[in-house]
């Protein structure tokens, strides 16, 4: 509803995004995502908006003007804390699928060396005078040592990751 109100009002005054944009001092692409209901306004952006558009923030998230300024200012509050509460519960969704796919970069990786240092290397046994095996071994240590110089910094990252990640508080 506000991306609606703030569309419809910016057309009523003859606004393009561009402009609405630079009287709110922000970039077009921030009056774009509000219009599209991808982000709303914190609440100085929206009491300059309601300034710019010459209308009450209540109109502006579609409530009915009669209301008192105390009663307004409330429930401006009120769909504000909503609205925030929705913005934190996304951000905390992503942060978790993050720290998922970091913990199980950590646990592939700890994998790999697990397995490396318990079975070895058994192609080094073969005989490379034969071309099929020659190839097969040749590459498969050509990926080993990719491995083991890649492995640690991935790893190093990922649980930097985590600990960046982590849930404060």
């Amino acid at each position: 509803m506000l991306n609606e109100n703030i569309r419809a009002l910016r057309k009523a005054k003859g606004l393009s995004q561009q402009e609405l944009a630079v009287r709110l001092n922000v970039v077009r692409q921030t009056v774009s995502k509000w219009e599209q209901g991808r982000s709303v306004p914190d609440s100085d952006l929206l009491v300059s908006l309601s300034e710019v558009l010459e209308a009450p923030v209540s109109t502006l998230l579609g409530e009915s003007v009669a209301e008192t300024e105390a009663d307004g200012l409330k429930a401006i509050a009120e769909k504000l804390e909503v609205v925030n509460l929705q913005l934190a519960r996304q951000k905390e969704a992503r942060r978790r699928i993050v720290r998922g796919a970091l913990i199980a970069l950590c646990i592939a990786l700890t994998a790999g060396f697990l397995i490396l240092f318990f079975v070895g290397s058994p192609y080094q046994a073969w005989d490379f005078t034969d071309p099929e095996t020659a190839v097969l071994g040749v590459g498969l240590h050509a990926a080993e040592w990719l491995y083991v110089r890649v492995a640690p910094v991935l790893l190093l990252g990922a649980i930097v990751g985590l600990i960046l990640t982590r849930k404060k508080g």
